[in-house]
This record gives structure tokens, sequence and C-alpha cells, in this order.
């Protein structure tokens, strides 16, 4: 027996071990089971390396602690609200804020989220908008600043942004950077020399322990968020680069959706800075101050709860907010995704939701960023189009907002995308905002991106070429691993 034969067997034996591992092991969802299957099947030396850097089961893994909570209140907060609402004499704002405590109550027991009631919202869906604001924030800050975001590009937008918080920092305000190493992976430390030496601190989320290879690629932190001050919170799903604000002949325009908010939930995202940036930092972590936690200024009453998830829970508590938000309509339901590769429960609630009268629109865009994803995209389009949901495709460049808009009241503004990858890979965060006023604004700019757009008929999807069908065919069957 030649030293090939010998070393195909050995690795046909380690196909076979680790088929069995991810079968009985794992307990993974179905669908990612027989994905795997497949891969280690055809591809079964390349597979199994795939599978060593892409398929690692995060699950249950304590990864986030951060003991301060304590002191700021929160536990006890989160034990009164479950209690008060448990008992019914909870005092909730308003009626749309009462009508949705059972989504409220799934996010305070199983993702820690604080609800709050006096916050001021306002909405961008430009980013030369939402950067000018953001800027203005930064130059006003006076104790600290606190940006985390899934890619920073050392381009024109990147640097100038570098050099406002050097200047802050030089100033005394405590400046702290945190990225995705692989989502911001043209960027080296170097780029921060500058801000470093005038104080701030920069820290890079699952680097690379050696050069090139990085075993939790799988896995990465896909929020966006900026606290000035304790005070503005920004989260949404513009990154910091030029193509943000358009300037990429690739994409063209880039239409996405940002919120700026002030008042209590600016805490919870201070607080989910905090966790991301200790669990990232190994000199410099961030202990309890009280000037993290000001008393919130804001004089208006929209309610929120900042919702986190990420491959180191057990629930899926973005996608089961958006299954809760889906079953609960009644009139309408608009999501605007930049990839829609919803799990069969997903799937599931809004095919119940369009056949039962529910008015259901998505908004989709017209060219792909991701090209697998772009065709298991239009494979599920074709499912919510038999049961005769409202389907439009961006033509204006390209739209990468994440919105769920459920009757013109409750709706969720964040990072997540509605596919696998977000709801079980990414970590992740999203607003769910219980307020008439920002559903109904949200609303409208969706049905002003309608006039930008292509309504995708049954009758158009029907007439796709062969190799198109072929592409979405196989593109779904590798979805749950995308």
């Amino acid at each position: 027996m030649d030293i090939n034969s010998i070393m195909l067997t050995v690795f046909l034996v380690l196909n076979i071990i680790l088929a069995v591992f991810v079968i009985f092991l794992e307990r993974r969802d179905a669908g990612a089971t027989w994905a795997w299957l497949m891969v280690l099947f055809f591809i079964p030396l390349l597979g199994f390396f795939m599978y060593l850097f892409f398929g690692q089961n995060l699950t249950r893994r304590k990864m986030f602690q951060w003991e301060d909570r304590k002191k700021i209140g929160i536990d006890e907060l989160l034990t009164n609200q479950i209690k008060g609402i448990k008992a019914k004499d909870f005092r909730f704002q308003n009626s749309i804020i009462l009508k949705c405590k059972d989504l409220i109550y799934m996010h305070l027991v199983n993702n820690d989220a604080v609800l709050t009631q006096d916050n001021s919202v306002t909405i961008f869906t430009d980013g030369r908008e939402k950067f000018d604001s953001l800027i203005r924030d930064i130059k006003e800050a006076k104790d600290h600043i606190h940006l985390q975001y899934y890619i920073f590009k050392r381009d024109n937008l990147g640097k100038s942004l570098i050099n406002l918080l050097t200047e802050k920092a030089k100033e005394g305000v405590k400046v702290r950077v945190l990225y995705d190493e692989l989502g911001s992976r043209s960027l080296h430390k170097k780029v921060f020399k500058e801000l470093m030496a005038a104080g701030g601190e920069t820290e890079a989320f699952f680097p690379s322990r050696l050069h090139f290879i990085n075993l939790r690629i799988n896995y990465r932190n896909h929020r966006k968020l900026a606290i000035i001050d304790g005070k503005i919170g920004y989260v949404g799903g513009f990154n910091v680069g030029d193509e943000y604000l358009g300037l990429n002949p690739r994409f063209g325009y880039w239409r996405d959706t940002h919120l700026r908010i002030e008042g209590s939930a600016v805490h919870s995202m201070q607080t989910r800075f905090i966790l991301d940036w200790n669990q990232a930092s190994h000199r410099h972590d961030i202990y309890y101050a009280p000037e993290f936690f000001p008393l919130a200024e804001s004089t208006e009453s929209v309610g929120m709860q900042i919702v986190t998830s990420g491959p180191d829970s057990e629930w899926e508590q973005i996608k089961n907010g958006y299954i809760k938000m889906v079953s609960s309509a009644r009139k309408s339901i608009y999501i605007q995704t930049p990839y829609f590769i919803p799990d069969a429960s997903l799937l599931d609630a809004l095919r119940i939701a369009a056949l039962s009268g529910v008015e259901v629109n998505i908004m989709i865009p017209n060219k792909p960023d991701h090209m697998f994803v772009y065709w298991a995209t239009f494979s599920y389009i074709g499912e919510m189009l038999k049961a005769d949901a409202n389907i439009y495709i961006y033509e204006n460049g390209f739209i990468h907002a994440k919105t769920l808009i459920v009757d013109e009241e409750v709706s969720s503004v964040g990072t997540a995308n509605i596919d696998v990858r977000s709801f079980r890979l990414n970590f992740e965060v999203n607003a769910f905002i219980y307020d008439s006023d920002v559903s109904k604004n949200l609303t409208e700019s969706f049905k002003k991106d309608i006039q930008l757009s292509r309504k995708l008929t049954a009758e158009d999807y029907s007439k796709r070429p062969l190799i198109i069908k072929l592409k979405e065919s196989v593109s779904r069957l590798l979805s749950p691993i995308l």
C-alpha cells in the first residue's frame, strides 16, 4: 500500500469521524447538519479543513462577563421589571408598549434586555447625514467616545474619523475603538499610532493567533455601536468606509438605516460595548465609572429594548423577536434586508402572515455583494411570491438596511440581517422600538424607496433562465452554512 493510499484512507476515516461528530455531538440545526455532510461528502479533504475553520460551535460558552453590572443596578432592574410584568402592575407609558408586553417579557427573560421608556430617536437613511451627525457629536464629547464597527476602513472617511478621534484624545477625552479583525482585515494597528500615542485605545475582536490563520473566522462581531459621553448612542447598518457614503462605483448609492438615540437605552448600548471591549481586551479592561452611565436627559417617551444575539447563546434572541413581531401582525409587515435567507420557523411565520391577509412587503437589493447569498435570497423570495407577498427590488444603488416594521407600531432596526449567519453565527445588536411615530417614519422611508424599486411579480420570477434556477437551488442547499 503506497503512501498516497494510506493518506487517502486516513483522511476518509477522519471524514467519517467528523461526520459522526457533526451529527451526534454538535446537535446543530438539521439543515446545517445536512449542508456540512454535503460538503464533507463531495470535497472530503478540503471539507475537513473548511469545518475546522468554519464549523466550530460556540453555543453556551461564557464569553461575556462583567460583574460591575450589579453596581449600575442592571440585575435589580431586570428582576423588578420581570416581577412587575408577571404581577400585572408594571407601569407601561402607553398602549403600544403595553400591547407588546409579551415580546418585551421574552427579551427581558432571555436576553437581559432592560425596557426603557424615555428615549428620543432620530432616523438616518443616508450615510453622509449619519456621519455628519456622528462627527458633530464626537466634536462635542467631553468625557469619552466608544466606537464599535464590524468594518472600519482606512480610506478617506476612516482616516478623517481617526484624525478627529486623535484630536479629542489630546483634549483629554477617553477614546476607545473596537473593530472586528475579519471585517476590518485591511486595517493595521499602525493606522491608530497617533491616536494611541495621544492616549486612545484600540482592540480587535477575535484576532488571529497566527498570521493568516484564525480558527474563529466564522464567528464575527457584526455590531455597529457608537456611544458619546454615555448620553448619545448610534446603532444600525452603516460601517466606516467611503462606500457607505455612496462613493464606491460597484454599489453606487448606499441605502441603509441607522438610529441616533438619547435616553436610558444608551445605558444598555454602553453595557454591550463594555462587555465586547472587555472580551477583546487583555490589557485595558473597563470597570464601572459613574460617568459611563449619566442620568438620561431625553424628554421624549419612546419605548425601547437593546437586544443582542450571538453564537455563544443558546437562544437566537433577535430571530425570536422577529418571529414574535411577525406573528403579532394584523395589518402590515415591512422588511428591508440585503439578504433574505430565513430559517423554516421565520419563513413559516411570514408565509402564514401573508396567507392570512396581512400585507407583507419585502425589499432586497438588485445586485449582490455575496454571490451565493444573493442567489439563495431569490430562492426564498420565490416562496414568498407564492404566498402573495409584495417583493421590491431596490434599483437606486445597494440597500443594506436591516429593518422590520409591524402594523406601523413596533419596529426593529440594527445590524442583524435576515439570514442564518446573523441569527446563529454573528454577534449582532438590534433596537426593538415600541412607538408608532418612529414606526410610521420608518414605513414612510420604505414607501419612498418603493418609488426607486421594481416590483417583482410571480410571472417575472417564473421566466428566469434555467442557469439562474440552478444557481438558486445550489445556493439554497448551502444556505444554512453561508
